[in-house]
């Protein structure tokens, strides 16, 4: 597929997207999402990929947000469907086996802010701007913002953020969990590839486990969140990596890991 509006590179085990759209300050339309949905499925194809970094291209934004000149137009129904193409977007970036990074180096608002909120956890330069102002426009987040963002900042954080519509700095998302790590602007992609290349030196299934793991059970009680890891665990040892990662230690050296998750 041939792509107008992101970058999708692959460089060995570490795949970057990255949304082209600088004029429009990254926004997301209908053609966008339908390119990241694609570009996710490509991703998960590919078994030497092992980590995925999506970031925004220019110095201004991650994502500013839908692209409200299309917004604008919609009637409820057609608002309805492209909310729902948003969301499965978010999804399909939400179940991919490996770790994905959200390198966010400016304004990641409204869909631009859900979808980082999709990846697994999020870097962002000190200039970053982080908000869900939908409010302001008569409007609530679409894509997922209502739910992902009070998973990880608590409900009573994630209504004053959604009611006022405020905009928050970087240091201020660092505080309230949204985001893992601040650096500064010419430092962010090193620091977010430093710690690719880490999680790229690990086993694929191992990641993917992890993972599944974490996220699935969040959703359950304790007991059944348990019990899938257990699960997980057991699929691990069922991958020679479980093997090589143990020999690897006893015999000193550094793993070399080869499983994937077709058995």
């Amino acid at each position: 597929m041939t792509y107008n509006n992101i970058i999708l590179e692959m460089d060995g085990p570490v795949s970057t997207i990255t949304l082209n759209r600088p004029k429009f300050l990254n926004a997301l339309n209908t053609e966008v999402l339908n390119e990241l949905f694609h570009a996710a499925e490509a991703v998960e194809k590919n078994d030497d990929i092992r980590v995925l970094i999506l970031t925004g291209s220019g110095d201004k934004a991650f994502a500013a947000g839908a692209d409200i000149n299309e917004l604008a137009e919609l009637s409820a129904l057609q608002g309805k469907f492209f909310v729902a193409n948003g969301h499965k977007t978010m999804a399909r970036f939400q179940s991919l086996p490996i770790p994905v990074i959200a390198a966010v180096n400016g304004f990641a608002l409204g869909g631009g802010l859900e979808l980082a909120l999709s990846c697994d956890f999020i870097y962002a330069s000190e200039n970053a701007k982080f908000g869900l102002p939908e409010i302001t426009l008569g409007l609530i987040p679409g894509f997922g913002g209502t739910q992902r963002l009070s998973r990880i900042i608590g409900k009573n954080m994630a209504k004053e953020m959604i009611f006022t519509g405020k905009m928050i700095t970087a240091a201020e998302a660092l505080g309230l969990g949204i985001v893992n790590q601040v650096v500064p602007a010419d430092q962010l992609m090193e620091t977010v590839r430093k710690t690719t290349q880490a999680m790229a030196a690990k086993g694929r299934v191992s990641l993917c486990m992890a993972k599944h793991a974490i996220n699935q059970g969040l959703d359950v009680d304790l007991t059944t969140a348990c019990q899938m890891e257990i699960d997980a665990f057991a699929l691990c040892m069922a991958s020679p990596d479980a093997k090589e990662g143990a020999h690897a230690f006893l015999e000193k050296r550094k793993p070399a890991f080869t499983g994937n998750l077709k058995g």
